[in-house]
């Protein structure tokens, strides 16, 4: 089977187990959508105890909602928060927690982040001698070596590629649900890989990350 084909039909099977275990959550449908989960809260506060979220000073993370505690989260705890605008369409926003005390909840949904943030460029972070410590990305599903698939559109693979083109050693995590880590990922050349994985229940250390 083609890679592409192998590729529609896993994040079909994902999609389908979720709404079948009844951990989906809205928005909906979640077909053609990094899916948001139950236990999404649980996962981003997992992460909030490792010690590469405390040591970050600024993180990335993608627009999704089954992220969008992680966002609150690195604004409660006081780092610079860039945002991916969806399908990248703008660009990159950068929210900074000491404008937004109060407002952290707002500040992380897409409506807030657009209200707050301001457009920047990863290359104009770079220059002002700024590093992106963390990115946080969601994924349709995972394995176990770290090749994430998304929703297709190769919007997450550019996300990461680009901040890796500036910051070499960034530390690139995906915050999925428990049922969406799966035995194989079919990858390509172009495909971005994580370096660690955070559920609601473990974190695991791929294979061929960190």
């Amino acid at each position: 089977m083609e890679t592409s084909l192998e590729k529609r039909e896993l994040r079909r099977r994902v999609w389908y187990l979720l709404k079948e275990r009844g951990v989906a959550l809205p928005p909906f449908p979640i077909e053609g959508r990094i899916p948001n989960f139950k236990g999404a809260r649980e996962a981003a506060e997992r992460l909030r105890k490792l010690e590469l979220w405390k040591r970050a000073r600024v993180v990335l993370v993608n627009p999704d909602s089954a992220q969008r505690y992680v966002r609150e989260l690195a604004l409660r705890d006081g780092k610079l928060l860039v945002v991916a605008s969806p399908k990248l369409r703008t660009g990159y926003l950068l929210l900074d927690p000491k404008s937004l005390r109060g407002r952290e909840k707002e500040a992380s949904t897409i409506r807030g982040a657009f209200k707050f943030g301001k457009r920047i460029g990863l290359d104009v972070l770079s220059q002002r001698g700024m590093s992106i410590d963390l990115v946080v990305e969601g994924s349709v599903a995972v394995d176990l070596d770290g090749n994430r698939l998304g929703k297709g559109g190769g919007y997450g693979d550019r996300e990461i590629a680009e901040v890796r083109k500036f910051f070499r050693d960034v530390v690139v995590v995906t915050l999925v649900h428990d049922l969406q880590v799966v035995e194989r990922v079919p990858t390509t050349e172009f495909d971005q890989k994580v370096d660690l994985i955070v559920t609601p229940t473990r974190i695991v250390r791929c294979r061929k990350g960190i």
